[in-house]
């Protein structure tokens, strides 16, 4: 162990001599120290901070929580004046006899209503079958009216119709001597052959419309060139005789039938009254089909025929087309036998009185329980 100190203490001064300026390691230690000082002021000031926003963060949350215990407060306030409102209704409130009188009260009351409601629906049904009635007895009064007065069998076929329709919708035992007159009036109806008067009426005014075109008896004596006389005339003029024979011979004529009757020429004056005449008995023919006055229209015809007759051609085309038309609508009916329809009406309004009188039963609702009570 000697030996091995020896060395160490020669070699000590080796060493110490050559380490006397090491100045640089002192000032490296003193800058770390200033680091690691620096370091820890950063770190203390984020703790500070930090805890700075924790104080202010449990600050918030405190707030908060003191709002909700607040809103809580009222809320819980609000549930106890609710509460008592509840018990103070629940102590007004009937004990469970009286809700259960009531209730058998309602129930009774809800009884009534449904039997007063199919009451009602019962009445109701019967008025609607009394109006469709009233209808069919309508339709029949017009009827009647339209064969009175306008002796209209069409319309009034298609009256009958309609009430007969109602009559079977009725679907009424009661209602069969009705039907039975009802279709005995139909049949006479259908049976009934309407006069077609708009016909008439537009054929003759057909015919007043040709009165215009038709001409005189026997045509005008028109002279086309020289008379005998004016063959003998001197010079290159008509001498006095010729002009006279011109003039006379427009009022004589030759005819070579003797046997025939000769009759006057109509005159332009005299034609005039004539085709107005027999435009008037065309239209008084016309007023006649019109109205269903037979003898009015069957005397019209008459006299236009005599007009066309006595102061017209007969061998002339349209004279005689016009005499044999008129002949054939003197035979045209204008006026017809229409059926009595008093006995059906008096049977619909026979079997509407027993209807009423069935019907008519006092209605006495039995509500007496109720109207006592109060809810």
């Amino acid at each position: 162990m000697s030996e091995t100190a020896l060395p160490k203490e020669e070699a000590q001064p080796v060493v110490d001599t050559p380490a006397q300026p090491p100045v640089a390691p002192a000032a490296r230690r003193g800058n770390g120290l200033a680091l690691l000082a620096l370091l820890l002021g950063a770190a203390g000031a984020a703790a500070g901070g930090w805890g700075v926003w924790q104080v202010r963060n449990l600050q918030a949350n405190h707030q908060q929580q003191t709002g909700q215990l607040q809103d809580l407060g009222n809320q819980a306030q609000s549930l106890k004046l609710s509460e008592q409102q509840l018990a103070s209704r629940l102590d007004q409130l009937p004990g469970a006899g009286e809700l259960e009188e009531r209730r058998r009260l309602v129930t009774q009351l809800q009884g009534d209503q449904q039997r007063l409601s199919q009451r009602l629906e019962s009445v109701l049904g019967a008025s609607r079958k009394d109006w469709r009635l009233a209808e069919a007895e309508h339709l029949l009064r017009l009827a009647s009216l339209r064969l009175s007065a306008l002796q209209d069998i069409t319309s009034a076929l298609a009256l009958v119709q309609g009430a007969d329709d109602i009559l079977r919708e009725q679907n009424d035992p009661g209602s069969f001597a009705a039907r039975e007159q009802v279709a005995k009036s139909l049949a006479a109806l259908r049976s009934t052959e309407q006069p077609d008067r708009t016909g008439l009426f537009l054929e003759l005014g057909a015919l007043r419309d040709q009165t215009r075109q038709l001409n005189e008896l026997a045509p005008e004596y028109k002279d086309r060139g020289d008379s005998l006389l004016g063959l003998t005339a001197d010079g290159d003029g008509a001498s006095r005789w010729a002009v006279w024979w011109d003039e006379i011979s427009r009022y004589i004529r030759i005819d070579f039938n003797a046997n025939k009757n000769v009759r006057p020429l109509l005159a332009g004056e005299s034609l005039m009254q004539v085709r107005l005449a027999l435009s008037l008995a065309l239209e008084q023919a016309q007023w006649a089909a019109l109205n269903g006055q037979a003898g009015v229209y069957t005397q019209a015809l008459t006299e236009a025929r005599d007009v066309l007759t006595g102061s017209f051609n007969p061998d002339n085309p349209q004279s005689k087309v016009m005499i044999e038309r008129l002949a054939e609508l003197s035979k045209q009916p204008v006026t017809v036998v229409t059926p009595d329809l008093a006995g059906t009406l008096a049977a619909v309004q026979a079997y509407l009185e027993r209807r009423h009188v069935e019907i008519e039963t006092p209605v006495s609702p039995s509500v007496t329980p109720v109207e006592g009570t109060s809810p």
